[in-house]
């Protein structure tokens, strides 16, 4: 299991950065320390087979082997009904809370990049989770830090949502009264040179897993979509009112589609209640540095590629065209942290809870930042000269995209407290503490952030 060791030092710096690290895990694991133990009899994420030590990359990046139910303890279900009589409308409320949150909560995708935020902050909120996820583009050792960052079991099951044996398998072994729809492969790039493949993988996968819920009677989702369903916008900032598509690439049509029949669903029987989640540019990782981004080969996304620019791996940043109706002439878009995005979906689990019907948010921050701005606050996270090129526009892209959440902020009680500066901290430090991502091991400790700060 990693550990991060404390390290003495005279440098106040240092000491400052490895408390975010320590006081963070001191202050969660008096939770429930006996779960924190790494026993292997004791360890809830594994599987009868040990497949843990399963490569997190299968030959098929959209068909998962082992189709294997993880946790051995899974008849453990019983009914948590009610037997109190009408008591006041607030402590009613307050006990189907608590009923809910004693039944699992499927997430699909939860050992990714936002998922595994997530279900840690479900873990924290106090909810019993499910992760069933193919491995294709995530790493079950995000997994296992959770776990020591909750202080609670994950259960795990490796499977994939276009295949409905593994979604009928893991419906009949847990009791799950909501599930998190994060499973989806999602590089707009790439969609458009093999569309089929994502139109399989997230459209016919949510196709698939619908049915399965219907089967059993699960009627309660939140999507995690995207704000590309809004294609170009006409108003900026875009609200949920604003025309959906035409979308540029496959990618968000993938999005858009599933959103469709998520909203013809809905029309067709009342007892579904989804929240449609519209999100913008995550970013950063956990205040800990335990978990964070592991993208596979290159990055699409702007942050992760700056990250490999500062460790060597790439020359530069690629800015695509400067020309654009903007304060420094680069695209502006709207950038969340990621963990302000994980409490995002906790808010929508439990407006679930309420029986809203369909409904859609969009989480954001509502402020815009340019290119170059991200490159300006990276090199002040890391007081590094980060080296960029302009170079040609892209086709489709758009001068300024940015999020009105306002609806999530009135309805979800939900706001992002974390500014650029922490997310670009955020994400340094968890470049620091897992050079390789979860492809290596956790430095010792989070001074390596602080030294190599003076060092540059």
């Amino acid at each position: 299991m990693p550990r991060i060791y404390h390290k003495h030092t005279n440098s106040g710096t240092e000491v400052v950065e490895q408390l975010k690290v320590m006081d963070y895990l001191s202050h969660h694991r008096h939770q429930d320390r006996r779960l924190v133990q790494t026993k292997t009899n004791n360890r809830q994420l594994a599987e009868p087979n040990d497949h843990l030590h399963l490569s997190a990359r299968p030959r098929n990046r959209h068909t998962a082997h082992n189709h294997t139910n993880v946790h051995p303890n899974a008849h453990e279900h019983t009914d948590h009904g009610s037997s109190c009589t009408i008591p006041s409308c607030k402590k009613l409320l307050n006990e189907m809370e608590v009923i809910m949150r004693q039944k699992y909560v499927l997430v699909t995708g939860g050992a990714g990049y936002i998922g595994s935020h997530t279900v840690l902050e479900l873990l924290q909120t106090g909810y019993k989770i499910v992760v069933m996820d193919n491995l294709s583009n995530s790493n079950l050792e995000a997994l296992r830090r959770v776990e020591i960052l909750a202080g609670r079991p994950v259960h795990f099951f490796k499977g994939d949502i276009t295949s409905t044996a593994d979604l009928e398998r893991v419906f009949s072994q847990y009791a799950f009264w909501a599930v998190i729809h994060f499973a989806a492969i999602k590089a707009v790039g790439e969609s458009a040179q093999i569309p089929l493949d994502y139109y399989h993988n997230n459209v016919t996968g949510s196709l698939n897993l619908m049915r399965v819920m219907n089967q059993f009677k699960v009627k309660n989702l939140v999507f995690s979509s995207s704000a590309t369903v809004y294609g170009e916008p006409e108003i900026v900032p875009v609200n949920e009112t604003a025309r959906l598509g035409p979308v540029t690439n496959p990618y968000g049509r993938t999005k858009l589609f599933v959103e469709e029949m998520v909203r013809d669903l809905c029309k067709s029987d009342p007892e579904w209640n989804v929240c449609l989640l519209r999100f913008f540019n995550p970013v950063g990782a956990h205040v800990s540095g335990m978990i964070g981004e592991h993208p596979q080969g290159i990055p699409n996304n702007l942050l992760p590629y700056v990250i490999q620019v500062l460790q060597g791996r790439l020359p530069h940043v690629c800015i695509y065209g400067d020309d654009y109706d903007t304060p420094d002439g680069t695209g502006v878009r709207d950038y969340i942290h990621v963990s302000d995005l994980a409490t995002g979906h906790v808010a929508a689990l439990r407006k679930l809870e309420k029986r809203p019907g369909c409904v859609a948010y969009n989480l954001g921050t509502g402020t815009g930042y340019s290119v170059k701005q991200i490159v300006n606050a990276m090199e002040k996270a890391t007081k590094k000269k980060i080296p960029y090129k302009v170079v040609d526009r892209r086709p489709g892209d758009v001068a300024t995209c940015t999020a009105d959440a306002s609806l999530a902020n009135r309805e979800l009680g939900w706001s992002p407290i974390r500014s650029m500066d922490e997310m670009c901290q955020d994400m340094w430090r968890w470049t620091h503490l897992n050079p390789q991502g979860y492809d290596g091991p956790l430095k010792a400790t989070a001074a390596a952030v602080a030294g190599d700060h003076k060092s540059s």
